[in-house]
């Protein structure tokens, strides 16, 4: 019988009003991983990366039948949805616990994304993305993970086999929301995978970053 994953206990926001104000718009998303999420974007924009406008956080170590994807809209800092999303065939069942780098894993990655253009494949209107963690996610393009509507993401999945159906790694969402998290994902947002990896937490440049808090804007102004 699978598990869940109890998290840290929750802290408070010191070093972030940014996470306390989107953390109060998404009140089943544990405050620590929003923190850490908010920690890490902050961390790849002090280090010259490009401001955001929006930010997508994904709680692996929820089941996939809860609703573990938000999506936030960092200029108005207002939620702008929780929703299903896939993970993995390799990665479990309903719960995930194994993520990989590796093509033919099928396995889900976590760690810090840049999403990017979309497109129009095999899947529908889907959504590119850029892992930005070498040896964790860095491989993203390489093993088309993409977000993109599938059927099996889908309450009525989890009704039939207690949870949604899986991918080969992709971060799957309902069609029903596909058209819009594309839309308001595309074009260098970022999204924050996360999980409770050891090794991760501990090797992860964003999670432990190097660069101090500086001057630079986190959200951006376009």
């Amino acid at each position: 019988m699978e598990t869940a994953i109890t998290h840290p206990p929750t802290q408070s926001f010191p070093q972030s009003h940014l996470a306390s104000t989107l953390a109060s718009q998404a009140p089943d998303l544990n405050p620590q991983v929003l923190l850490t999420a908010v920690s890490a974007m902050q961390c790849a924009v002090n280090s010259g990366a490009e401001p955001a406008e929006r930010l997508a956080v994904i709680d692996f170590s929820l089941p996939s039948s809860d609703q573990r994807l938000w999506i936030f809209d960092l200029q108005t800092r207002t939620l702008v949805l929780q929703d299903l999303v896939a993970h993995g065939q390799g990665s479990g069942d309903n719960l995930a616990s194994n993520f990989s780098n590796i093509e033919g894993s099928h396995q889900s990655s976590i760690g810090l994304f840049r999403t990017q253009e979309s497109y129009f494949g095999k899947h529908g209107y889907s959504l590119r993305m850029d892992g930005l963690e070498p040896g964790i996610n860095d491989l993203a393009r390489q093993r088309a993970i993409v977000i993109h509507p599938a059927d099996y993401v889908d309450p009525s999945w989890i009704e039939r086999h207690g949870r949604i159906g899986r991918s080969h790694g992709c971060p799957a969402v309902r069609p029903e929301v596909a058209g819009m998290v594309v839309d308001s994902l595309k074009g260098g947002q970022f999204m924050f995978s996360w999980y409770p990896d050891d090794h991760w937490l501990a090797t992860s440049s964003f999670i432990n970053c190097p660069v101090s808090e500086g001057s630079n804007m986190m959200v951006s102004t376009r």
